[in-house]
């Protein structure tokens, strides 16, 4: 029985949903919340990930490797390839085997099980450092800002691209914001855990602009661009549709965490001078943080993204404001025994 509405295109009529789909990253934040999302509209699904799960048909495997794990998508209608190094610390032969080398191996596997799209998961990280407000689907995207993960996300769309511009697998790819709810490592699990240590700080004076977006939209988000033929050979930017500042959205952290007030914030370069010494430290002890440079950089960024084209070609539209999201957000964590 489906929990959730199914999405609708543009013209209020609910797409053709795949009838099997294949998931890769399939035990990760974003991944598991697609197999979720599709079983809840009556899809069969499966996937991949370095660790099998059989409850949710799931074989483990190496998304870098060509291997046993990709015939495990024939069949398949729909591949979304999840599967990425999210971290800005990982060494930089781990972005380029997994985050890019894996597209084309899932791409391999789509082309191979006879899949009709391919959807890869990029990031709105893509567009670096430094972009227009509200930076559009035609903006410049960079392999040059020095950040790994950034880098890594914007060369991982280029196999993507190709496959479809040459006629080999008709492909779509999403440029998410900064997704949270419950499960997402990077945006509430972390700093929730560095919050509770004292260890958490904010660049830009807390007024970086974050672009959240709540996982159930990013998961009605992608449904409409894997199913709708106007997503074929196109990216989305999907975000909530407003950016709000870094200061606001932990604020709540801050709370779940017992603490009263905002999150202690820095300028830009002291706040980068402090995450550095405490990588260092960290580094000392062998204990591996997300606390360095780069994170820094990412927090203080000064503009969102337009979700424009995905408004008028898909008919996305957020249904999860920032409120409700850290309700539902908040409301999951005290049921998983993470909050007192």
């Amino acid at each position: 029985m489906n929990t959730r509405p199914s999405p609708t295109g543009p013209t209020g009529h609910a797409p053709t949903l795949a009838r099997d789909v294949f998931v890769t990253g399939a035990n990760g934040f974003i991944g598991r919340a697609l197999m979720k999302r599709y079983r809840e509209l009556g899809s069969r699904v499966r996937g991949m990930d370095v660790r099998a799960d059989p409850e949710w048909d799931v074989v483990a495997g190496d998304i870098g490797e060509a291997g046993s794990w990709q015939r495990h998508a024939r069949g398949c209608d729909l591949v979304i390839n999840t599967a990425a190094i999210v971290s800005n610390s990982a060494p930089p032969e781990l972005y380029r085997r997994i985050t890019v080398g894996g597209v084309r191996q899932a791409i391999d596997a789509a082309v191979a099980g006879g899949a009709g799209r391919f959807l890869h998961i990029s990031s709105c990280g893509a567009y670096g450092w430094h972009h227009p407000a509200d930076a559009a689907e035609t903006c410049p995207i960079t392999t040059l800002s020095g950040n790994s993960y950034q880098d890594a996300k914007a060369a991982s769309e280029h196999p993507a691209l190709a496959a479809h511009a040459c006629g080999e697998m008709s492909c779509t790819i999403v440029r998410p914001g900064d997704v949270y709810g419950a499960g997402s490592r990077p945006w509430v699990l972390i700093p929730l855990d560095l919050i509770r240590k004292g260890m958490f700080l904010l660049p830009a004076h807390g007024r970086g602009v974050f672009s959240p977006i709540y996982i159930d939209d990013l998961a009605d988000g992608i449904a409409l661009a894997a199913s709708l033929d106007a997503g074929a050979g196109q990216i989305f930017n999907l975000t909530g549709g407003q950016g709000v500042a870094s200061a606001e959205f932990f604020s709540h952290h801050m709370r779940w965490a017992g603490k009263s007030g905002p999150p202690r914030s820095f300028s830009t370069g002291t706040a980068i001078r402090v995450a550095e010494l405490v990588r260092w430290g960290s580094k000392l002890v062998g204990k591996p943080t997300e606390a360095n440079r780069q994170s820094m950089l990412m927090l203080s960024k000064a503009e969102s993204f337009s979700i424009d084209k995905a408004r008028r070609l898909l008919g996305y539209e957020p249904k999860v404001d920032l409120a409700e999201g850290m309700r539902r957000t908040e409301q999951q964590l005290r049921a998983q025994g993470l909050l007192s």
